[in-house]
């Protein structure tokens, strides 16, 4: 991309933030950083101009900024996290033995070594030229500003920067499993987020994130022999020569040339990432709706294939998403072997590269990719509503890998309602609105986070409607991209959509653990007809589906609204008559349904024919009257 074209995108991505309320406001940041990596040493050193605007209606006195190296130290938090959560992550803990002999697991970052940990220092702060006071805690810079930043205005924020590079423990890191040298994620000073609710300065401890909108200008210079891929478009593809060369240039570098320097430009993107390899294959693919794909890889035999067969699968899916959600923003997006797992960054995503072809695409790229507009495009808050964003990206990806499936499944999200059931049958169950590092477990923060918040969108279809569902999806994308939006936000949009009022829904199945539980109680016949009493055990209520099956062979459904909900949904199963009955208000724990056949003409009644309803006990879901045929 050219500076030219570089400034029609910024200025395109910056009239959508000003086309917004009144009441909604967002900051701002513009950073320009020049580093200088030492591969040796695994040390870098760098300058940051960052240009902060302060949209809000309060007067700044201090800002923040995170410091991600400094928690991968004994000591840090992420540290003492490690030692104290029951059930550790398993990347981040190695076994050791004791004194008497037993083996136990202990936090990788204890016995790190000064050349092995992480660090950021920063040094020579100072706003519009004049030096302003820092202080560094743990993985947070505090910084009282020479001069108050009054709303509406800008000012230029320069610091230099030093840090060190961790041996690859979580995220990003040198050297990882697969040994890919560099993992580039969270290694420079990034501003904090500032929004409606005040500064979000959390520390480090391994979780997730909430970034400000910015466009970065990023010069690496760095060995020769590297091949780096990351967030941004390449500005100087013809200088840098071989891994670029989709353009047909060819360019021989000086032997006598040590380093080169690499010139990203990244417009409007929470974060800047990257990584590099001397050994990395780079192919580029092109595709029909725009986007270019980029795939980094070791040049190692024995994952080539897999990675080859990979790009198609990736396009399909990159295809579906577009068309399910909205158009993917950005010209490029790199899939780049590196990191420990899978993790998505703006443009890119770092995986581990040496699995099946099924686990490459199907568990990793499919989900890293979804938050590509699940988190960025749709950056909620994903440290204190972690649930939005992986809820959201693993609702895309089990759709997406439903779609490009050679035999699909009538349910794609049967795993993620096991998972959940399990857990809310457990007793270890905590509300979705705990903050993301804050939960008792790594499993519960991971089953609630990713599945119940995926069950958030599938109780949705079950509450208004596959058709109503899936367009909330695309105006819930449309009026909120390269915004922060909030659970509410989401909520207020399925009504828009719907007509329904689902305040309650939200309540309860984000900030409590309230269960879904229904019954069939009893069946009694009066005369020629039957009377079915249904029974709501737990607390979370929901409109009913009703299915009877006959002797004869014939079916018959039955919907109960939900009197809170003032709403009634289309008929799911257009081919089966349906029966709208009078509402059922939460106060009353039971219901009777009337059928106007008598009891021995009756096979089988099923609550919930579907199986949306995430009921936790489905046994008492369904009455099956035997001898009948």
């Amino acid at each position: 991309m050219t500076n030219k074209l570089f400034s029609i995108a910024v200025l395109l991505f910056t009239s959508t933030i000003i086309a917004q309320t009144d009441s909604y406001w967002q900051q701002k940041v513009d950073y320009k950083m020049e580093v200088s990596m030492d591969v040796k040493t695994y040390q870098y050193k760098g300058q940051q101009e960052l240009l902060y605007t302060n949209n809000s209606k309060d007067t700044l006195r201090s800002v923040y900024y995170h410091l991600f190296n400094n928690a991968f130290q004994p000591g840090s938090e992420m540290d003492a996290r490690l030692q104290t959560i029951p059930d550790p992550d398993r990347r981040m803990v190695h076994k050791v033995k004791t004194a008497d002999g037993k083996e136990i697991k202990e936090s990788r970052l204890k016995s790190l070594k000064p050349s092995e940990m992480g660090f950021l220092k920063i040094s020579n702060f100072k706003q519009d030229g004049v030096l302003a006071s820092t202080k560094e805690v743990g993985t947070i810079l505090e910084v009282d500003l020479a001069q108050p930043l009054l709303p509406g205005k800008s000012t230029l924020l320069t610091l230099d920067f030093e840090g060190q590079i961790p041996i690859q423990i979580r995220r990003s890191g040198r050297n990882n499993i697969e040994g890919v040298e560099l993992s580039m994620a969270q290694w420079y000073p990034k501003m904090a987020e500032f929004d409606f609710e005040g500064w979000h300065a959390d520390p480090y401890i391994a979780r997730e994130f909430h970034s400000v909108w910015g466009n970065f200008d990023v010069k690496i210079t760095i060995d020769r022999d590297y091949i780096l891929g990351g967030t941004g478009f390449l500005q100087n593809k013809n200088e840098i020569g071989y891994g670029y060369q989709d353009n047909g240039v060819v360019v021989n570098i000086p032997k006598k040339q040590k380093t080169l320097t690499w010139h990203f430009l990244a417009p409007n993107v929470l974060d800047f990432t990257w990584a590099a390899d001397k050994n990395y294959l780079h192919d580029v693919v092109k595709t029909d709706f725009g986007t270019t794909l980029h795939f980094l890889y070791k040049n190692n035999p024995k994952i080539i294939d897999t990675w080859k067969k990979a790009q198609p699968k990736t396009v399909q899916l990159m295809d579906f998403y577009n068309k399910t959600v909205g158009k993917y923003p950005y010209d490029q997006y790199s899939v780049i072997q590196g990191g420990d797992g899978g993790m998505e960054y703006a443009m890119c995503t770092l995986v581990l590269g040496e699995g099946t072809l099924d686990g490459l695409v199907n568990s990793v790229i499919s989900h890293e990719m979804a938050h590509s507009w699940f988190q960025h495009v749709l950056a909620s808050n994903e440290s204190k509503h972690p649930w939005m964003d992986e809820g959201g990206a693993s609702f895309l990806e089990d759709l997406g890998v439903n779609e490009i499936a050679e035999t699909k499944t009538k349910n794609p999200f049967s795993g993620a309602y096991k998972s959940y059931l399990d857990l809310a049958n457990s007793g270890l169950e905590e509300p979705l609105s705990t903050h993301g590092d804050r939960f008792s477990y790594n499993k519960v923060y991971s089953t609630c986070s990713y599945y119940k918040g995926e069950l958030f969108w599938t109780q949705l279809i079950y509450l208004i409607g596959e058709e109503n569902t899936m367009k909330t999806l695309k105006r819930y994308y449309e009026d909120f991209k390269f915004k922060h939006p909030t659970p509410n936000d989401l909520k207020r949009t399925a009504e828009r959509v719907s007509g329904a009022n689902l305040d309650w829904y939200l309540t309860e199945w984000t900030q409590t653990t309230n269960k879904i539980d229904y019954g069939i109680k009893e069946v009694n016949e009066n005369n020629d007809s039957t009377t079915v009493t249904l029974e709501r055990i737990g607390r979370i209520p929901m409109p009913m589906d009703i299915l009877v099956d006959y002797t004869d062979g014939s079916q018959e459904s039955f919907y109960i609204p939900l009197r809170m909900m003032s709403f009634e949904k289309e008929n799911p199963n257009q081919n089966l008559k349906r029966s709208t009955l009078a509402d059922w208000a939460w106060a009353f724990p039971t219901y009777n349904l009337s059928i106007k056949k008598p009891k021995n003409s009756i096979k089988k009644i099923t609550i919930d024919p579907s199986g949306l309803m995430a009921d936790v006990k489905k046994e008492n879901n369904t009455m099956i009257f035997l001898n009948r045929n």
